[in-house]
This record gives C-alpha cells, structure tokens and sequence, in this order.
C-alpha cells in the first residue's frame, strides 16, 4: 500500500509542478493535501536565491526606527510586482499588503518588523552596512525576506486561499512605538484579520521552529524610586543590595540572566526543567541620577508570573522605608512597563496541530520557558487580535553563526529564510483552507 500511495504522490506532485495544482481536482484527494504543500514548498526553494538577495541588499541599507523610507520602497515595488493591493499612507513608512484569495473565507495577518539598530557592530562581513553607526544586529533584514516569500509563494497559489492574507511590515520596532501607533492610525478600521502571525530569528539552531501559548517573555518593567535628596554612593549600594535581595527569585543553581543558555539542552528552554522559568531578575546596578531636586534610582526587572507583578512596588516601598529612608521617600512606580508577547492558547494550539499535520509531530520545538530582557511591540496586535509569535532558529555553530540578537556578532544563517517561508506559508494555507 506505501508503495501505492508514494507513486500516486509522485504523479500529483508533477502535475501540481507543471501546472500550478490547476488539475487539483484530479488528484485523490488522499494526497492532494500533500502534493499542495510539496508545491508551496517547491516554490520556496525556487525563490531562496532571490530572497537572499533582498536580505542583503536591506541588511546593506539599513535604517533606523521611523526613517526606514528605502526599505518602504523596496517592499512596495516587490509586493506590487506580485500583484498585490499595497497601501503606504497607514503611519510612518509601514506597508500593508493584501492578497485576496479565489475564493471567500478568513483573514489572516503576517507581521514583519522594519528598523534596524544604532550600532556599528561588525555583524556580517561580506555584506556590511553602508551605513555608519546603523545595522540589522536584530534580523529584521530577515524577517522581511520571509514576509516577502510567504506573499510569493500564496501570490503563486492564490486559487487556493480561501480568504485574505493581510502582510503588515511595520515600522519602529526597536521603538517600541510602531504598532501602537498603526493601530492608533486606523490600521484595523482598514483591515479586519482574524488572527495575525509573526517570528523573530533567535539563537536556536537554524531550522528549529520553537512556540509556547501564554508568555513568550517574561514581563520587562522598569522601577523608579523617587527621594527627596541625594544618596551617598555606599548609601546607594547598600539600600539597592536590600532591594535586590527582597525581590529576585531563582530555582537553587540557576542562572536565568545567562541567556546565551537558552538553546542549551539541559538547561535551555527545551528543558521541561529550564532554569528560564519562575524567576525574577534585575540589573545588578541601578541608575542613579538627580532631576528638579530630586533624586532617582532605576533599573530594569523581569517576572516570569504576572501574579506577582503587583507585589513589587509594595515590597520595594517598604524595603526603602525599613533602611531609614522613609521620610526621604516620594514614590515608588513603574517608570516603563511595556506590555508582554502571550499567544493566544487556543490559536497557538490551533497553529501547532497545523503545522503538525503538514510535516509531522516534530515540526515544532516546544517551549517551557520565558526569555529575559527581550520584548516585541507585536504585544500591541495581540491585545486586538489572537495572535501567535514564534522563535526561528538562526545560528549554525557549524558556520561559526550565533544568531544572538543585539550582539556584536550576530550571524545569523540564511537557511532561516527557507525554514521560515516554507513552514509559515503553510500554515496560513493550513488555517485558512482547514482550520
């Protein structure tokens, strides 16, 4: 019977390859599903070349949050070369592309972020940055490629989409301002998604999918402690001692702020038993400065249980006021606290069964932690829409590539690209066509 079935498999696939699944109808319908997805897979095998060329050619013209206007043209003229409706006028230089499918049903959001970073990092050598002090050390170059090959490859197989696929490519990412503002802007009186994707290219291994519902991050918050003098610098290290001791909270042996770690088997997010959940960290030092005749401790922590989040202004408040400097104390606040990537769980179950049923029960790496000091401004389309953000391996020791974001030497493979059309492409077909 497997031999059946594999011949059967092998004419469908030709005739899918000749003839772009015109004849669909005459395939048995037992392996059309997967003649389908060898096409879309085909096709992001045949368009990788060019995908990388784009990816180097954004990757040597980078441009910072709100001034990515080369990028906006680049992605328009490719978007409209594939027969796109685009639209640039939403905020700043964002663009939004959209494919209607033959036939009505969903609509579906792909999400790919813009800007690059102030940094004069060497990153990759035979394609630098033209640009002095700019670089993508974050692989926003690469997420762009991807959106642009999934639009390519469901352009190409539009008589199969049943619905829309709507392809944001926003701007002001590394801001944290980009999609609150295209929200703000009327983005979603627009454009009405169902549920919308996005990824961001990790240090995982290239090729490795990894996704969890709930918190991908742990929550970033930034306290500020406001007196009304200044502090000794012996003061100050021993009152944020205290304060530190109060609030960090770490499984006995684990390092958490070691995030080089995440990958790691024993210890990584793979781990059921990973050091990078139920934890609190913060910086080792806080910043102190005077303002207005006042003086001001900050400095970052990170909370893994949102539970607990409304605990630490009252533990700091009264950590300050036990080391005598109560009527010194003004407030104690959060003087930024972002809001936190969490996939929708019933949509991230949704997606993962999707894709399993594509390419089998180990498509998908799970993920039993949460990353420290990262945070995606794609928070602000989930608290609209269900959502699902993904980690996209990059590194490949093998090619000395470390994909470790905001690094000096972050490389990361573009074998990603290939990954990252490939499967995401069918899950929007999955979830439109079978979801």
């Amino acid at each position: 019977m497997k031999k059946i079935v594999s011949v059967i498999i092998g004419l469908a696939i030709s005739v899918v390859s000749a003839q772009g699944v015109k004849n669909k109808d005459h395939i048995p319908k037992k392996v059309r599903k997967h003649s389908v997805y060898t096409a879309t897979e085909l096709e992001a095998d045949r368009i990788f070349n060019k995908l990388v060329k784009v990816r180097r050619n954004l990757h040597e013209n980078p441009e910072l949050a709100g001034h990515e206007e080369h990028t906006q043209g680049l992605l328009k003229q490719y978007l409209l070369d594939l027969g796109l409706e685009v639209q640039t006028d939403i905020d700043g230089y964002g663009v939004i592309g959209i494919l209607k499918g033959d036939k009505k049903g969903k609509k579906i959001a792909w999400r790919s972020d813009m800007d690059a970073l102030p940094n004069d990092f060497p990153g990759e050598t035979a394609f630098l940055s033209k640009t002095k002090g700019i670089g993508h050390g974050c692989g926003h170059d690469l997420h762009m490629a991807i959106g642009l090959g999934i639009a390519e490859v469901l352009a190409k197989n539009k008589d199969l989409l049943k619905g829309t696929v709507y392809f944001i490519f926003q701007p002001e990412e590394e801001t944290f301002v980009g999609a609150k503002e295209m929200i703000n802007n009327g983005l979603l009186s627009r454009i009405h998604p169902d549920q919308i994707y996005g990824l961001h290219v990790s240090a995982l291994p290239v090729g490795q999918i990894m996704v969890r519902p709930n918190e991908m991050f742990a929550y970033q918050k930034r306290i500020r402690i406001q007196l009304k003098n200044e502090l000794s610098k012996e003061d100050i290290k021993d009152l944020t001692k205290k304060i530190r001791n109060s609030l960090v909270r770490t499984a006995k042996g684990s390092k958490p702020w070691e995030i080089q770690q995440m990958s790691n088997p024993e210890m990584g997010l793979t781990n059921p038993n990973t050091m990078f959940k139920d934890y609190l960290i913060m910086d080792e030092e806080f910043n102190a400065y005077s303002k207005n005749n006042q003086f001001y401790l900050e400095a970052y922590l990170y909370e893994t249980d949102s539970s607990r989040v409304k605990d630490i202004i009252p533990k700091v408040k009264k950590e300050v006021e036990n080391s005598g400097y109560k009527d010194q104390l003004l407030s104690v606040s959060f003087s930024q606290e972002n809001p936190t990537v969490i996939n929708d769980e019933k949509l991230t179950n949704s997606a993962i069964k999707a894709l399993e049923s594509v390419y089998g029960k180990n498509v998908i790496t799970p993920d039993y932690g949460q990353v420290p000091y990262f945070n995606d401004d794609f928070a602000y389309f989930q608290q609209k829409i269900p959502g699902v953000y993904f980690f996209l391996g990059g590194s490949n020791i093998e090619k000395g590539m470390n994909a470790m974001n905001h690094t000096p030497n972050f490389r990361a493979d573009e074998e990603s690209i290939r990954t990252g059309v490939k499967y995401f492409s069918s899950l929007i077909l999955e979830q439109l066509n079978n979801h």
